[in-house]
């Protein structure tokens, strides 16, 4: 959501942030919109002075026993009445419309984000660690011999369909061991409350974190019209939703394990094979709500957070800054980080850390009255992966695969795995 009034006081900035993602302009559009709308209600505000003005009129006609001025000003109140009524049902209309386009308009890249029109103008920053050398070819996480026991994705076809998996036994285990090992990382090094939230939201809370309305084909919803969430971001953030927090309690940090749900509305034929794209997976996910100073300081924090996990669990990563073409709809910047698999010999995706700024504050009017009073002013929203469990399995997977099929596992995860260290070729942990 977006400040109307910045966008009166320079629409021609507005205009070019919005160039950044490669938008065409929209000021004229929203401008035109609201002027209509502040001239229905000036109108019925001068309205409602002519309204009350006649009616004290009538009142001394009445008083003086003038009957046909009294009758004339009854008739004058009662003309207004309506007049007011129409102009002020007009302006609420336009007041939907002017909203209803604002929702749909995504954030403001912050200057520094690169230019560009999509991931290939996507600009790296760091890389960690060295891919490692096989005296094999690699195979793909649902190749390896010791994952397929624990891997089945023709039960799960036959249970939901397409982009679902039934994982069992060792890689079961696997999985589990990952997101406790995250979520523990995250609350006990990093300082994040550990937080647990329903899975179902009311549409409202869809809204106030930018899945609605725009992409509602992305998510599900039941019919008695709850959304599953797409990312425990809706609920963590949305905890906010509509309060006045005290800002001695910024910056709130929290961390949630959940399932989470996404149609995957527009990928068909993309990532068919195997768990990498799926309609249902697991999320370690991370929120901050801060004030405007923090924002940036903490969106850097946080991609450091991200990091570790990958780092801990001695998997090869870059990140990288979106270009504003590549950006999704309520981040001011966005890291992303990519694991390196050996079953693709590529960078793939594994956690997206945003700076919203207060895009979402606004739709979900969330804000905090500063230290020593003042009027209270929006808190600034983050999100990111931390990180995205099935990506990780994966990750975890291919990199310690071996010759015979069977995985060493990281480190990390051995106390997880009751001191067990390698998922064998039959499946089974040793």
């Amino acid at each position: 959501m977006h400040d109307i009034r910045a966008i009166r006081e320079n629409p021609a900035a507005f205009d070019a942030a919005l160039g950044l993602r490669n938008l065409a302009p929209v000021s004229p559009q929203i401008l035109s919109l609201d002027a209509e709308r502040r001239a229905r209600i000036a109108a019925a505000e001068t309205a409602q002075a002519e309204q009350n003005k006649a009616s004290k009129e009538a009142g001394a006609a009445k008083g003086r026993g003038d009957e046909a001025e009294f009758e004339r000003l009854r008739a004058l109140v009662g003309a207004k009445k309506d007049e007011i009524a129409a102009m002020q049902a007009e302006a609420s209309a336009l007041d939907g419309q002017l909203r209803a386009l604002l929702l749909t308009i995504p954030n403001l890249p912050l200057d520094s984000v690169p230019p560009g029109k999509d991931e290939d103008d996507n600009v790296e920053i760091r890389r960690w660690g060295t891919p490692r050398g096989f005296d094999f070819t690699p195979r793909e996480h649902f190749e390896i011999g010791g994952v397929k026991p624990g891997m089945d994705f023709e039960t799960a076809a036959k249970l939901s369909g397409a982009r679902f998996v039934v994982l069992k036994g060792g890689v079961a285990r696997v999985q589990r061991a990952l997101a406790q090992f995250m979520l523990d990382l995250h609350s006990s090094e990093h300082g994040l409350e550990e937080t647990w939230t329903p899975v179902l939201v009311l549409s409202e809370m869809m809204e106030g974190t930018g899945q609605l309305p725009k992409f509602g084909e992305d998510s599900y919803q039941t019919r008695e019209g709850w959304w599953l969430i797409p990312t425990s971001e809706v609920t963590l953030t949305n905890t906010v939703n509509g309060a006045l927090v005290d800002h001695a309690s910024l910056p709130r940090r929290m961390v949630a394990h959940s399932q989470c749900f996404r149609s995957e509305a527009g990928s068909a034929g993309r990532d068919t094979a195997g768990m990498l794209r799926q309609h249902q997976f697991e999320k370690v996910e991370m929120v901050s709500i801060t004030d405007a100073e923090q924002g940036v300081a903490e969106h850097a924090r946080m991609t450091k957070c991200a990091e570790a996990v990958l780092e801990r669990l001695g998997l090869p990563y870059r990140t990288i800054v979106l270009c504003g073409g590549d950006m999704g709809f309520g981040a001011r910047i966005t890291h992303d980080l990519e694991v390196w698999l050996p079953g693709q010999d590529r960078y793939r995706e594994i956690s997206s850390v945003s700076y919203c700024g207060d895009f979402q504050a606004r739709r979900m009017n969330a804000r905090y009255r500063p230290e020593g009073g003042g009027k209270p002013e929006f808190v600034h929203t983050l999100n990111g992966s931390g990180l995205a469990v099935g990506r990780t399995l994966i990750a975890v997977l291919e990199n310690g695969q071996q010759a015979d099929g069977s995985v060493d596992l990281p480190p990390a995860l051995h106390p997880y795995l009751g001191g067990k260290t390698r998922l064998g070729a039959d499946g089974t942990l040793a």
